[in-house]
């Protein structure tokens, strides 16, 4: 999980420069507002069904329905889109952004409960950021493109955390923005080739396949509960994902584009916009990373699992609203 934040981070590190999809940040406010709306809508939604249904102790797992399953969520608007439509990469950059709230919502709403937060050990962290600006500096001189001291940063970094009692899990995300990139940003996940020069892509195509392989063992290592798990949690944060995720995305989205001036991505409609909110609730890996730091309780636990396993269903419905509302394919 250190990897996958960590390059996570990368995307949202190139989306800032020339060419990228936060660049300029006019450009940047109708995806950036559906990132919130797919962040607050399963928030307003959790705590909605939590009120009704009267179970408090499930209440810990709002952050749980606020993440999407970025690498899902790209192959299924591959699926229904095609690999060249706007809405792919107005899918990745929105996903990839509200796994970065994620990482604030982890790191600040659940620390370890084994370990107290303790601030006098993000020194460390401290320490590791300042290495790294001080060797970009040195790096570019040089002309060299090694990524390898960043990742003895990245060490001192999750010590850091690790001790201070926040999530060891957010080691890179202060790092990896410090590692020399290229002028512009060249597309998501490095779909444009390998063979990079500069050290930020380097590190992507080194760890990329890794953490492809990493997080399908992960999910099978953390989806492993039985369906008697089924509970209030299941369907708490199955509900939160499908309605609040799909209709937050849509609804920000359209009051950017009609109250702010800032339109969906050319070529992108509004029907498109619906379905890619659908993708967008597909929680599944990083919902149960989140699920298995919000509860203490193994049961609840098990049962806010169920939720986001059942998410991953949203790929099918995904696929066919794509073909019953006849969605254009650009390949």
């Amino acid at each position: 999980m250190v990897f996958f934040f960590g390059i996570a981070t990368k995307e949202i590190t190139e989306s800032f420069l020339p060419g990228g999809n936060l660049n300029p940040i006019k450009k940047a406010v109708n995806p950036l507002l559906a990132t919130l709306g797919g962040v607050v809508g399963p928030i307003c939604v959790y705590f909605t069904y939590v009120h009704f249904n009267g179970d408090i102790s499930i209440k810990n797992g709002w952050g749980i329905p606020t993440a999407t399953d970025i690498a899902i969520a790209w192959l299924v608007a591959k699926v229904v889109f095609g690999s060249k439509h706007p809405a792919v990469s107005f899918l990745l950059l929105l996903a990839i952004a509200d796994d970065a709230i994620g990482l604030g919502i982890i790191a600040i709403f659940y620390p370890d409960p084994k370990h107290p937060v303790q601030v006098n050990y993000l020194i460390l962290v401290a320490v590791a950021l300042f290495s790294v600006v001080m060797f970009k500096h040195i790096a570019i001189k040089n002309n060299n493109n090694s990524f390898k001291p960043h990742l003895v940063a990245g060490v001192i970094s999750w010590i850091g955390l690790y001790f201070a009692g926040l999530h060891p899990a957010l080691a890179l995300v202060p790092i990896v923005p410090c590692m020399p990139g290229p002028k512009r940003d060249e597309g998501l996940f490095a779909e444009h080739g390998k063979g990079h020069k500069d050290t930020l892509n380097r590190f992507e195509e080194v760890f990329k396949l890794p953490v492809d392989i990493g997080l399908f063992a992960f999910g099978l290592a953390n989806a492993g509960v039985v369906f008697s798990n089924v509970g209030s949690a299941t369907w708490a944060v199955l509900i939160s994902l499908v309605i609040g995720k799909t209709f937050g995305v849509t609804l920000l989205s359209l009051i950017a584009d009609k109250l702010l001036g800032s339109p969906l991505p050319t070529g992108m409609s509004k029907i498109d916009l619906v379905v890619a909110g659908m993708i967008a609730s597909i929680g599944l890996t990083v919902a149960l990373f989140v699920a298995g730091v919000a509860f203490t309780d193994a049961t609840i636990t098990g049962s806010a699992k169920m939720g986001a396993l059942f998410s991953a269903g949203m790929a099918i419905v995904s696929i066919i609203a794509g073909k019953v509302l006849r969605i254009k394919k650009n390949n």
